[in-house]
């Protein structure tokens, strides 16, 4: 019988996130994700799965991020026919980043079809949105769940995005009884508007995210400090910012904080825009899961709706296009977060070659796309096959990621009794590869750094099963 946990994405890359647990006869995917970046990496979506999809027992979907949930459509579509267990703000939020990648899928298709690119089809549209989201069933954080004969799991709040997960899996009926924890994204111990990831204790395997696992974030107050700083200097220049944010987490916790400190950075001086139809359905759910924010994030969502007054919505394209004619003064937060399509190109395309544009990132860039380019420093880049000059400042906010650094990662491992085994995932190969060596020094822990495609046979685990130390603990 195959014990074995298969690793199909985000190994040796960000995007992509896909592991497959064969157990017992079963079989369990952890998450469903998009490859996102290069036009190689996002070819690689209209390929067939490495598995049939009608033999998949059951999806455990970590949070609605597109690199994590992007391909469930395709993959229901497909065949598969079981449950998506996810967390009720995953669920809900998926809707809406699910439904807008059919959207975007559908203008791509048509681009390449008008321009004689490629496959024309489209990887899925909103009917098989439909059927993927009657399949999602809501577990609620802290729960334990059978999901399928001999395999039970539990939500635990990751502190990353709205409604993300750590998840824990529990796998009887084998030849060795295991515990999988898979950290899905972990968010930083400091968040501004997400609570610290909950501390899980006991494991056989560990599989870690590593997005920023070769490097430390700035603190909070420094990020604060340096976000004020860039507004002052647009401010005093007669300048524009530009803020190309992730719709859900980052554009919610950017508003949280310009509205909390409104008054010290002269934010009366200044028109804000939130500039994308997806990131403002997502605010409103960041309303309805208030609950599940820090204490003072709850109580402000709970108080404004995430809608300050001054907050100029344009979710129409006419709105959006009026925004152009603001010479400055104009702060516009608009997708997408690493510039690989969305309203945001609009706005760069119109003020890059300027240099009184600050342009700010506030997450993770991925290899391949125009936002990496940027924050790499060209000076030129191409939009719609036409050459558009960087005179615009670039900045990079680290502090406001919605990851965990290498230090916060450590320290959520470092939790975990006996310091059981590791497999880094989700990560680029320097950070991967970075992040293992750490915890090989400072744990002594048996560590992995599986490539796409590579395997682990769960049989074959170095330290005895996490059932044999509970009972004798």
């Amino acid at each position: 019988m195959t014990m074995q946990l298969r690793f199909l994405g985000a190994a040796g890359e960000v995007t992509g996130s896909c592991h497959l647990v064969e157990w017992d006869g079963r079989r369990v995917l952890l998450d469903c994700g998009l490859f996102q970046g290069a036009p190689e990496s996002e070819a690689r979506n209209h390929q067939s799965f490495p598995f049939d999809p009608a033999s998949i027992d059951a999806v455990i979907l970590s949070h609605a991020h597109l690199d994590h949930c992007g391909r469930l459509p395709a993959l229901v579509r497909e065949g598969f026919r079981g449950p998506i267990y996810a967390h009720a703000a995953t669920r809900d939020l998926a809707r809406i980043l699910l439904m807008d990648a059919a959207e975007l899928a559908r203008r791509d298709a048509e681009n390449a079809e008008r321009w004689h690119h490629g496959d024309t089809a489209p990887l899925y549209g909103p009917r098989d949105v439909e059927h993927c989201l009657q399949r999602f069933h809501a577990l609620a954080y802290g729960k334990r769940a059978e999901i399928a004969p001999g395999l039970t799991c539990r939500l635990q709040d990751a502190g990353h995005i709205l409604g993300a997960a750590v998840i824990e899996l529990w796998m009887e009926g084998g030849d060795l009884p295991l515990k999988l924890v898979f950290s899905g994204d972990l968010g930083g111990q400091q968040g501004f508007i997400m609570p610290p990831p909950v501390q899980v204790e006991d494991a056989d395997l560990v599989l870690i995210e590593s997005a920023y696992g070769d490097r430390r974030h700035r603190s909070p107050e420094a990020t604060v400090a340096e976000l004020g700083e860039i507004i002052a200097a647009a401010s005093a220049e007669g300048g524009n910012i530009l803020i190309p944010a992730f719709s859900v987490g980052r554009t919610q916790e950017l508003i949280y904080l310009l509205a909390r400190h409104y008054e010290e950075w002269n934010l009366r001086d200044w028109a804000i825009f939130l500039d994308s139809p997806m990131a403002i359905e997502a605010t409103d759910m960041y309303a309805r899961h208030a609950a599940l924010l820090t204490a003072d994030a709850t109580a402000y969502a709970r108080a404004t709706g995430f809608g300050p007054l001054w907050l100029h919505r344009t979710p129409g394209t006419d709105d959006s296009i009026a925004i152009n004619r603001v010479t400055g003064g104009a702060i516009v937060i608009a997708g997408s977060g690493m510039c690989t399509g969305g309203r945001i190109l609009h706005h760069i395309r119109q003020r890059l070659p300027r240099r009184d544009t600050h342009v700010i990132f506030t997450g993770f860039q991925a290899a391949g796309t125009l936002g990496r380019r940027l924050v790499d420093g060209a000076r030129e880049v191409r939009l719609w096959g036409e050459p558009v000059t960087v005179a615009a400042q670039v900045h990079t906010l680290g502090g406001l990621s919605a990851h965990a650094d290498k230090e916060a990662l450590c320290r959520w491992y470092a939790g975990f009794r006996g310091h059981p085994q590791v497999a880094v995932v989700h990560g680029e190969p320097q950070a991967s590869a970075s992040l293992a060596l750490e915890l090989r020094t400072r744990f002594g822990c048996p560590v992995t750094v599986p490539a796409r495609g590579e395997s682990l046979d769960l049989r074959q685990l170095a330290r005895p099963p996490y059932h044999a130390r509970e009972r004798t603990a």
